[in-house]
């Protein structure tokens, strides 16, 4: 059954979440908490990255770039992340912004470095890109795109993280820019600020479209850097591909099936890039819906006990941690090993959630013509397709079923729009589906709406109606 918040549960939530000094976990809405000082503090993100708006183009493409490095604490053998580079530096700020963002660049090296602080120089180290998500107390949200890796030099040495702090979620983008940065870094701090700059003076590009920057380096002269954003914007902040790697068509199909009844899932990796990139396309697969819990794509050591939150969440938990997660008292998670492709603790029930024909329908997508893909944007569509169509045969009518005032208001009539479908097994799945705050909140944005909104899924939603329209123009011709 979907999540159902009980004040039992919410009192369990806040003895656990007040053994965290600055953090709090919370679910859709944003709300104002304090500290033990009276200040306000941020949280780690609720809802997927992956749901962040769609961008039209034309605002910056970020707000900071700082590098964290690992600096040697005065008591003791243990390392702290610390920020040691930032750009740009911020001058003349008010004392609320101030604060706001000493309170951003506090809590960000903890994301950079979640897995503890128990470093020790090395000679090898292999690159990691992930990222997370932080949401301030206003509801606004900042994405964090890492590239981990050892830095150039002799001897052992320390990683340390590029950072990039913007609003905007489009992952690959980012990564490309982070492999600029990487670059330059090799040669000096120094060569970082130009391109930087241009970039931050450069408009973001709507969909499909490109910005080209035009950057100098010493000793190889100017270069044209070409950053192009994905035409379909709804897959611009994923890539299916390490999801696919690590587990196979029926358990994604499981995952997925969880998620959509807003149960607890973690996910358990070696590395930081698969854990942040299976999350955020695990989350991806809910398109149109926004997952609307606590959501975190890598959790710092420090946050383990959010395993023991009876609220539903979706987590990536490193492998190192794995015994300490078996250990706590959970109930009802499914606990994915992306190392072994395995589910190690589950519900029982998760072949049975969705409605026989429809779950085999996207098995059967979900197999064809897989090894014909080349591109990202190609394996992404393959992956994401059956899913939206999922949801397009099962809750596509919607709009039909929000009656209207004269002001334009909506009310979604709920009881005839699940007594619409003609099979009892979707018929069955869908009144289910209608309590979970996935469908609350999408349904309550197409009640403010006064049209349906444009977009791929009510693309999909008119192609599928045409379809059906054809199909029985036919049967009647051969009748």
């Amino acid at each position: 059954m979907p999540y159902r918040p009980k004040k039992m549960e919410r009192r369990v939530v806040g003895r656990i979440l007040r053994r965290f000094p600055n953090w709090l976990l919370r679910g859709r809405r944003a709300v104002p908490l304090r500290d033990n000082s009276g200040e306000a503090v941020k949280e780690p993100e609720r809802a997927q990255e992956h749901y962040l708006p769609s961008f039209a183009g034309g605002q910056h493409f970020f707000e900071y770039l700082l590098v964290v490095s690992l600096k040697k604490k005065h008591s003791g053998e243990d390392y702290e992340p610390t920020i040691t580079y930032q750009f740009p530096k911020r001058e003349n700020l008010l004392r609320g912004q101030q604060e706001e963002e000493e309170r951003l660049l506090g809590a960000i090296p903890l994301f950079c470095f979640p897995d503890g602080n128990e470093w020790a120089p090395l000679t090898e180290y292999p690159r990691e890109t992930f990222s997370f998500v932080l949401t301030n107390v206003d509801g606004s949200r900042k994405i964090g795109y890492c590239r981990r890796l050892l830095p150039a030099g002799r001897g052992p040495r320390l990683p340390r993280v590029y950072c990039i702090v913007s609003c905007i979620g489009c992952f690959g983008l980012f990564s490309k820019i982070l492999d600029e940065v990487e670059k330059r870094h090799q040669i000096s701090l120094a060569v970082i600020y130009p391109f930087m700059q241009g970039l931050r003076e450069a408009a973001f590009p709507a969909p499909g479209k490109t910005v080209t920057l035009k950057s100098f380096i010493p000793d190889s002269g100017t270069e044209f850097i070409s950053l192009t954003r994905p035409l379909d914007s709804h897959l611009e902040h994923v890539d299916f591909s390490s999801l696919l790697r690590c587990l196979g068509y029926e358990k994604i199909v499981q995952i997925f099936a969880s998620a959509v009844l807003e149960r607890r899932i973690i996910f358990l990796a070696e590395g930081l890039s698969t854990l942040s990139q299976c999350i955020h396309a695990a989350a991806a697969l809910l398109y149109p819906f926004s997952w609307a819990h606590t959501y975190i794509p890598v959790v710092p050591e420090s946050l383990l006990a959010t395993v023991c939150c009876p609220t539903p969440f979706m987590v990536g938990v490193q492998m190192r941690f794995q015994q300490e997660v078996m250990e706590s008292p959970m109930e009802e998670v499914l606990l994915v090993n992306l190392c072994e492709g395995t589910f190690l603790m589950s519900v029982g029930d998760e072949k049975d959630i969705l409605p026989p024909k429809l779950q085999d329908d996207l098995l059967d997508s979900l197999g064809q013509k897989i090894k014909e893909l080349q591109t990202p944007e190609q394996i992404n569509e393959h992956v994401s397709g059956p899913f939206v169509q999922f949801f397009v045969k099962t809750v596509g009518h919607y709009a039909s079923y929000i009656k209207r005032e004269a002001n334009g208001q909506g009310h979604f009539q709920e009881r005839a729009f699940y007594k619409a479908l003609t099979s009892k097994a979707n018929r069955r799945f869908v009144k289910k589906f209608v309590k979970t705050q996935l469908f609350s909140l999408f349904i309550q944005e197409a009640e403010k709406s006064k049209q349906p909104p444009a977009g791929y899924f009510q693309q999909k939603i008119l192609e599928y109606e045409e379809q059906k329209k054809q199909k029985k123009s036919k049967e009647k011709t051969v009748k």
